[in-house]
């Protein structure tokens, strides 16, 4: 009798196990284990949440001369004013990123953030207080130079302001979040060498 109960009770044990496995598989989603090419390609869609840009108006004042052996000359002054909107946008290519997954921890080496674009928006340019000096006439060259002369400025003042740390940051924190979602324990963010992308151009819109 004693080993009738016994065999019952083992029964009923198999049969509670089975059936918490069983709920476990159907109802309790299992993490999945990631490689380093499904983490790059998590991370590859996340390249516009690293970018950074932060918008200018300001106003160009141009002024040049005639010049004779390093002397101005007199009466060939030549001037205007530019009102402008424009942006400096700074990010990291993530394409460039590499990843290395060992088990529950994961390494990822991040380029570093560049100035993307510096920008002078063609349609919001004005012109105003142009010299009408028929000796020194403007060109059109008068007004790129100006423009591009301020795009430096303006890229230059982004830096100082610290628009590629932010950008760094920012990539960071997403990333960082995005792996612990994943399951992973040990995250380790690098920068690596990246290629300088060019930075100036004036845009139409």
């Amino acid at each position: 009798m004693r080993r009738h109960n016994y065999i019952a009770w083992v029964l009923l044990g198999i049969t509670v196990l089975l059936s918490v496995l069983l709920y476990r598989a159907k109802y309790i989603p299992q993490k999945t284990a990631y490689n380093s090419s499904a983490i790059m390609e998590k991370i590859s869609y996340v390249k516009d949440l690293s970018l950074v840009k932060y918008t200018y108006s300001g106003v160009i004042s141009y002024k040049d001369y005639m010049k004779f052996m390093n002397l101005q000359v007199p009466l060939t002054e030549k001037s205007f004013l530019i009102r402008y909107n424009g942006y400096v946008k700074a990010g990291i290519d993530m394409s460039k990123a590499t990843v290395t997954v060992n088990g529950k921890s994961v390494k990822i080496g991040l380029p570093k953030p560049q100035i993307q674009e510096t920008v002078i928006d063609e349609k919001s340019l004005q012109v105003y207080d142009e010299s009408m000096n028929i000796l020194n006439p403007i060109k059109v060259t008068d007004y790129q130079n100006a423009m591009v002369a301020e795009q430096h400025k303006i890229k230059q003042d982004a830096l100082a302001k610290g628009i590629l740390t932010e950008s760094s940051d920012q990539a960071h924190k997403f990333i960082t979040s995005l792996l612990e979602e994943l399951g992973f324990e040990k995250i380790e963010i690098d920068e690596i060498s990246s290629i300088i992308l060019p930075g100036n151009e004036i845009k139409k819109k």
